[in-house]
């Protein structure tokens, strides 16, 4: 029981820390921008362009609709989930301070975008969320299959036109760049920053040499026994995973033992596990 409370407490901790840096993107990169790429938080500063209404106020009015409508659409396990972190992120949007740090707007769009999505992957990774303008995808989702990126997509492009109103052209263009960095940016985080190689090698008549050579070099292998589609011969094909930088000295290597050699590469995002002798 005290282990769960502490690694509770851990959670919590880890959430706010989440919710800090993208309290920082906000306050640090697109507000002196004057950008407003989606979201709850990119529709606080449009209001705020617009009307100099507060935006921790706008952010937190926001938030609270959206746990209503959780609460009424959604189970009690997701409200939950989600009410923590919108009740904090405009706290914190309050008590952290806005400063220009970069004046170039579309390099300040770019690191603000960055850092947005560091925070939100890390409430992803802690299974939290900042609530906001993520409620109604879950909403679609259960009751019409709507994929949550298609409709998450849609609505930060709705606030995202805002910016014609408010800075023009230009900060729509910066918004839309910020979506795609932060897409990729979250993308790339939550399928793992240990990117690897995974390769199959079949070869004709050099598989004990290739076998000979991987033993050698301290390369772990997998054996796996396949059948050729088209003359129903048994054979075998090797498995190994690499690091990106091992690959292509690995695959010349390849070619040199084996010139023959068929190869197939694919990337995974993450290789987890020990050694199996």
């Amino acid at each position: 029981m005290k282990l769960l409370k502490q690694s509770q407490i851990v959670r919590y901790i880890m959430i706010v820390i989440a919710l800090e840096i993208v309290a920082v993107s906000i306050n640090f990169f697109y507000v002196p921008a004057k950008v407003a790429a989606g979201g709850a938080t990119g529709f606080a500063i449009l209001i705020n362009e617009l009307t100099g209404f507060d935006r921790a106020l706008t952010v937190l009015i926001v938030n609270l609709v959206m746990i209503v409508l959780a609460g009424i659409f959604l189970d009690r396990g997701t409200t939950a989930r989600i009410a923590f972190g919108s009740l904090v992120l405009p706290g914190l949007l309050k008590i952290t301070p806005s400063h220009q740090i970069l004046s170039d707007r579309p390099l300040a769009v770019l690191v603000g975008g960055t850092i947005f999505a560091v925070g939100i992957a890390l409430l992803y990774r802690i299974d939290a969320s900042s609530g906001g303008t993520a409620v109604p995808p879950m909403i679609l989702k259960k009751y019409f299959r709507i994929a949550p990126a298609l409709s998450l997509l849609v609505i930060d492009t709705i606030v995202s036109l805002g910016n014609l109103a408010t800075e023009g052209l230009e900060a729509l263009i910066l918004a839309v760049f910020s979506l795609v960095i932060t897409s990729v940016v979250m993308n790339y985080i939550e399928t793992g920053l240990d990117r690897r190689k995974m390769v199959y090698i079949q070869s004709n008549g050099d598989i004990d040499e290739l076998k000979a050579y991987l033993a050698d070099n301290d390369k772990g292998f997998t054996v796996m026994d396949v059948r050729g589609g088209y003359t129903g011969d048994g054979r075998e094909m090797l498995m190994v995973i690499l690091d990106n930088q091992e690959y292509n000295h690995f695959l010349r290597e390849i070619h040199r033992v084996a010139p023959g050699a068929f190869t197939i590469a694919y990337d995974i995002s993450e290789a987890h596990g020990g050694t199996f002798v």
